[in-house]
């Protein structure tokens, strides 16, 4: 059920839009009360409309989509290392998936392909184990380095290089993890990657 409020004036022409997107509606007994909607179109009148998607007309109304949920988080759950781990691509994989609504992280690739452009939320906490060597472990969208994360105390058995960060991403960009230093030699079990949209643009 996606909820919508359309104020006096807007009422006719929005519901003109909800007939055309064939959704089922009840109206509330006045017209501030919300209209209740079943189907994938939401309609929204404001006198200052805000760009998120959707389709927003001059007099105000917005007809959005109803699937603009998009999240991920994956977990490496064990310590074998994948032959694809290599001195060439040394992207960080993962072998679980804990969330992914919308199916856009490919967990063989471990990469993580934006539906829509908007400002997406990314985070990362890989673990070394046994490890004495200086990691450093690169956020890249579209293979650029964004942000970095360092772990290198020698007197811990594990420790993590962790870090977050607020993106812009557009349709179709690509975000992932790479090794740009160290070695992951021992695996790197409980380290996650996680995302999600904040808001479309």
């Amino acid at each position: 059920m996606v909820p919508a409020r359309c104020p006096g004036p807007c009422a006719v022409l929005a519901l003109v839009l909800l007939l055309g997107c064939g959704v089922v509606f009840s109206l509330g007994q006045n017209d501030t009360e919300p209209i209740v909607l079943e189907g994938k179109c939401l309609v929204v009148c404001d006198s200052n409309p805000s760009s998120d998607g959707g389709v927003t007309s001059s007099l105000g109304i917005s007809v959005r989509s109803a699937g603009a949920k998009v999240a991920f988080s994956a977990v490496r759950g064990t310590n074998h290392e994948p032959s694809e781990m290599s001195n060439t691509s040394m992207t960080i994989y993962f072998d679980q998936v804990l969330v992914n609504i919308g199916n856009h992280f490919d967990l063989k690739a471990s990469v993580f392909l934006a539906p829509r452009r908007g400002i997406y939320s990314f985070s990362f906490h890989v673990v070394k184990v046994y490890n004495r060597q200086t990691i450093q472990v690169n956020l890249l969208q579209n293979d650029y380095p964004v942000i970095s994360a360092f772990a290198g105390d020698q007197d811990v058995t594990r420790e993590a290089a962790s870090n977050g960060v607020l993106l812009m991403v557009e349709r179709e960009d690509r975000v992932s993890l790479k090794l740009e230093r160290g070695t992951l030699m021992g695996g790197w079990k409980y380290s996650t990657f996680s995302g999600f949209l904040v808001f479309p643009l």
